[in-house]
């Protein structure tokens, strides 16, 4: 029988960049006593055939088809500690390598076949790490140097601008109350349980970039330094 997380509803896979795929998919929790259902995000990156797959959504046979279509799976890279609930459904489905920070902890016991550093090397071409040193939990971003640079991020910054088709009605109406729904947020939910710093966020400002796309919401594209900017020094005063 399998432990795998079943592939719950999710949209096609989209290519936003050259060799930059984004496709969105449910996520059912239960957090302190509440039922929570929202929207995920899993970005594909392709680098000649070989997939590196960032917060993974396990996709149904249809979405899996249109995977291999792309390539061969042989990255899976976990950035953030609250994700990877999927992570064990593609390195059993592919052998492929998983890629995490150090101090990772993973589903099943899973160990890190490669652990990145901000100086290390990386799983694709033309890619860096970026860690938040003062998070009590390990959390990254990743930048790549394309299209005028593109971070791609797991919990620490949001793009939700609204509800979508896979929320529940119950979650989209306490996430509009928590004030969840905002451009390039940093939402209060992840600041306090990772108790990060503004001097993180001092750092992440002196990277170069124009769109984000994020584990949660929409891509945002062309004016993503502008909009994290003014979110930072609203949340930071930095």
């Amino acid at each position: 029988m399998s432990t795998y997380s079943p592939a719950w509803p999710h949209s096609a896979i989209k290519e936003i960049f050259l060799n930059i795929f984004f496709v969105t998919g449910t996520n059912k929790t239960h957090y302190n006593g509440v039922d929570l259902q929202h929207s995920r995000n899993m970005i594909i990156i392709r680098d000649a055939n070989k997939l590196s797959l960032i917060n993974t959504v396990r996709l149904n046979d249809d979405g899996l088809a249109t995977l291999d279509a792309l390539g061969k799976v042989e990255n899976v890279i976990r950035i953030g500690a609250f994700h990877g609930r999927d992570d064990a459904f593609y390195l059993d489905r592919y052998h492929a390598k998983l890629c995490a920070l150090k101090g990772m902890k993973h589903e099943k016991d899973r160990a890190t076949d490669v652990e990145f550093t901000s100086n290390g090397a990386m799983p694709f071409p033309a890619c860096s790490l970026f860690v938040f040193e003062t998070s009590v939990h390990p959390e990254g971003i990743l930048h790549v140097a394309q299209e005028g640079g593109i971070l791609i991020t797991c919990d620490s910054i949001k793009n939700w601008l609204a509800p979508d088709q896979f929320f529940s009605i119950e979650t989209s109406k306490l996430y509009e109350k928590q004030a969840f729904f905002e451009t390039a947020s940093v939402s209060n939910v992840w600041k306090q349980a990772c108790n990060v710093k503004a001097s993180d966020f001092v750092r992440l400002k002196l990277i170069s970039f124009h769109h984000l796309l994020s584990a949660h919401g929409e891509p945002l594209l062309n004016n993503a330094y502008e909009q994290l900017t003014k979110t930072i020094k609203r949340e930071f005063g930095v």
